[in-house]
């Protein structure tokens, strides 16, 4: 009987894309021949992971992750919403959250990290051969604090901690931890529903300010109005924009009569202490990715040679 190493299985994984116990089978099966062992695959269905990889991957689920003073948000997308419904998947997104939390938010350490004998990559890839489309951890971030709690919120969710948004905020605070996670979780939910540019102005990118202040002073000058009115309408426009789109200005949606930055004061009476907020993460599944829209008519005629 031929002995089956740890290369043979690796370029077997490499050629075919399929999962590492699969391979490993082909091989046991095929004596250790390669070209029959591929063959093996192919027959079996299971040489789909290498032909998978550039299919556009936008849909998947959204992970959060809290322990303690440290919680992590990761998104990991697939080809298609049914996929969010595999337990296979979701139990593969609960995973790529412990180990972030473990190891950082860093996209190759996670993918390069071991679980038992295995790495979190050799899982996905694994996870593609099985489910059978393409399928990758897309981002992670980690927010941690010295005291305090970092609170999370998902939107959407198809289980426990995973759904189709994520959020994290971080309080910095030595109050009473249940009433800071019961607010973390009220601005958690905020931050869902405002998709805050940042946490204050000067966390604001100076060329989409410069950009907004440019938009303000021209329409005030195509209205005819003097330089010096300009400058002061435009400041004036632009604590308008800061109230819409940096966190502690904006109106607190649990009660639109207070900013987010009052509802923090006047938590600090049932937390027992000052309560700063230090960061916030916000994850959209499938933001910024270009989704490929097919049109299968036009396929099958320039398969004919039609146009």
């Amino acid at each position: 009987m031929a002995t089956i190493t740890a290369a043979m299985v690796k370029e077997l994984r490499e050629s075919t894309g399929a999962g590492m116990m699969d391979c490993k089978a082909a091989l046991t099966e095929t004596a250790g021949n390669m070209q029959e062992a591929q063959d093996w695959l192919r027959k079996k269905g299971l040489s789909k992971a290498a032909k998978k990889a550039g299919r556009v991957a936008a849909e998947g689920l959204i992970g959060a992750m809290i322990s303690g003073p440290k919680g992590v948000v990761v998104e990991l997308n697939s080809e298609t919403d049914f996929v969010a419904r595999n337990e296979q998947f979701q139990g593969l997104v609960k995973m790529v959250a412990q180990v972030a939390l473990r190891v950082g938010a860093d996209v190759e350490t996670i993918k390069a990290a071991k679980i038992g004998d295995f790495t979190v990559e050799t899982a996905i890839s694994d996870a593609i051969a099985t489910i059978g489309e393409n399928m990758s951890l897309r981002r992670a971030a980690l927010l941690e604090v010295a005291n305090g709690v970092v609170a999370s919120y998902i939107h959407g969710a198809v289980i426990d901690n995973a759904g189709k948004m994520g959020v994290l905020v971080a309080l910095e605070s030595t109050g009473k931890t249940d009433e800071l996670a019961a607010l973390g979780r009220q601005l958690a939910m905020h931050v869902a529903a405002t998709n805050p540019q940042a946490l204050d102005p000067s966390g604001l990118d100076p060329e989409t300010v410069k950009r907004e202040k440019d938009v303000l002073a021209d329409k005030y000058r195509q209205q005819g109005k003097p330089e010096n009115v300009i400058e002061k309408i435009v400041e004036s426009g632009l604590k308008t924009y800061y109230k819409e789109v940096c966190l502690l200005e904006q109106a607190f949606i649990h009660d639109t009569g207070k900013s987010v930055a009052q509802a923090v004061k006047e938590a600090e009476g049932k937390v027992g202490a000052p309560v700063k907020i230090t960061a916030f993460v916000r994850y959209a599944l499938g933001e910024g990715i270009e989704k490929q829209e097919s049109d299968f008519a036009a396929e099958v005629a320039a398969a004919s040679g039609k146009k």
